[in-house]
């Protein structure tokens, strides 16, 4: 099962969510030792933290805009979710 772990850096988002649920299926019928329950277990949190991540990346690379200069900035900052009208301005 090792050499499944290290391919899995060059699946593409939608393999790794196909493999995620076909793992879940197999749990779900019970039709698996108790050791192999645990690798595949195992090798699902794994799926998953790997989803969350790209997930995660994907979020912030789509809450981000250009303001007038060109110039990459948050779309939704902290700072500014009271004020949106004022950007990027500095108080």
């Amino acid at each position: 099962m090792k050499m499944m772990a290290d391919s899995q850096s060059n699946e593409t988002f939608e393999q790794k969510m196909d493999k995620l649920e076909q793992i879940v299926n197999q749990l779900e019928q019970g039709n698996v030792s108790l050791e192999e329950s645990m690798d595949k277990f195992k090798t699902g949190i794994k799926l998953s933290e790997e989803l969350q991540e790209t997930l995660t990346k994907a979020e912030h690379t789509m809450a981000k805009m250009m303001d007038k200069d060109g110039n990459e900035v948050q779309f939704e900052s902290p700072d500014n979710t009271k004020d949106d009208n004022n950007g990027n301005q500095a108080q």
